[in-house]
């Protein structure tokens, strides 16, 4: 059957850029600490959780614009740079900024697919491969890996999507299934998206609605099942709701019209087939990684991220 590993690809380069000291350097200076620590966490990913896929999912645009236009605080706090027109500059580390086109090149030299669509983030792009897979004349199980709870959305233990959650470090990952975000939450990974647009996100500047935190939120979830049913049950008069949660979803309803199709990932995405099958390298390719790995002092990191893919090919 295989096993189908998607990637939050600049969720894992930007912990492995704080992870690992920017004293790690090329031989011309240029800080590697980000390549290498990526190299690292892919060589764990793949040795631990034996993809047989794998895709590294990629931010061609980190800020969409039609998600400013429904919800014009999205991830305002994080730009550094506003492109009218285009895609907008975010707040990154100078150091950091120089290694992404190298952990582009890389990836595409290990034979890693990377996925990326216009107008979209990894986040999109990770959503519709999870479900393609998922609903493919012969579905294939995933492993969406990501520090982002937004795609605990897609988590479903019925067509085997589960999260590899990176929150807490490499060395404590916690798969996340349909029972751990009802553990956490007390709802289920369907009504995910609709609790995080009540509840709000500081991370990514979403509002949420005021006065309703997470208690409020899963109980309003539990109660009507959904957002289209505590929106009707908020105005219907007749329904027992306490006065000031109706009065505040009534206050809100047009930011949660907006904010649903921000949130929900990858149902504006249309991709061409991808093949992230893991291949053994040939000697040309090989040598070709190598030769990147002597350029940027890649070290032991690559030696393991080669030894991982290799063994994953063969299986």
């Amino acid at each position: 059957m295989g096993r189908l590993m998607l990637l939050d690809t600049a969720s894992l380069y930007f912990r492995a850029f704080y992870g690992v000291p920017e004293s790690v350097t090329a031989p011309d200076g240029m800080p590697v600490n980000g390549i290498r620590g990526l190299l690292d966490i892919i060589a764990k990913l793949v040795h631990d959780y034996e993809p047989t896929a794998l895709v590294a999912c990629w931010d061609d645009d980190w800020r969409p614009r039609w998600r400013v236009d429904l919800i014009p605080e999205y991830k305002a706090h994080r730009v550094a740079q506003l492109v009218p027109g285009g895609v907008d500059v975010e707040d990154t580390p100078a150091g950091l900024v120089r290694q992404v086109p190298v952990i582009r090149e890389l990836l595409g030299e290990l034979g890693i697919a990377v996925v990326g669509a216009e107008q979209a983030e990894a986040d999109d792009v990770i959503g519709c491969l999870a479900r393609r897979a998922a609903h493919a004349p012969t579905p294939m199980p995933v492993d969406v890996v990501t520090g982002d709870r937004d795609l605990f959305q897609l988590v479903d233990d019925t067509t085997a999507v589960r999260i590899i959650y990176t929150a807490r470090g490499m060395s404590k990952l916690e798969l996340v299934t349909d029972a751990v975000v009802e553990a956490k939450y007390g709802i289920s990974p369907g009504q995910y998206a609709a609790f995080a647009a009540m509840r709000g996100d500081p991370s990514d500047g979403l509002p949420g609605v005021a006065g309703v935190g997470e208690k409020t939120a899963t109980g309003l979830l539990r109660e009507y099942g959904d957002l289209q049913g505590i929106l009707s049950a908020a105005a219907d008069s007749s329904v027992a709701m306490a006065a000031g949660v109706r009065a505040k979803l009534t206050a809100s309803t047009e930011y949660l019209d907006r904010a649903m199709p921000a949130i929900a990932v990858g149902e504006r995405v249309e991709l061409p087939e991808v093949d992230g099958t893991l291949r053994a390298l040939d000697a040309a390719q090989l040598a070709s990684v190598r030769a990147l790995g002597e350029r940027y002092n890649l070290g032991g990191s690559l030696d393991r991220a080669l030894k991982a893919l290799e063994s994953a090919a063969q299986h």
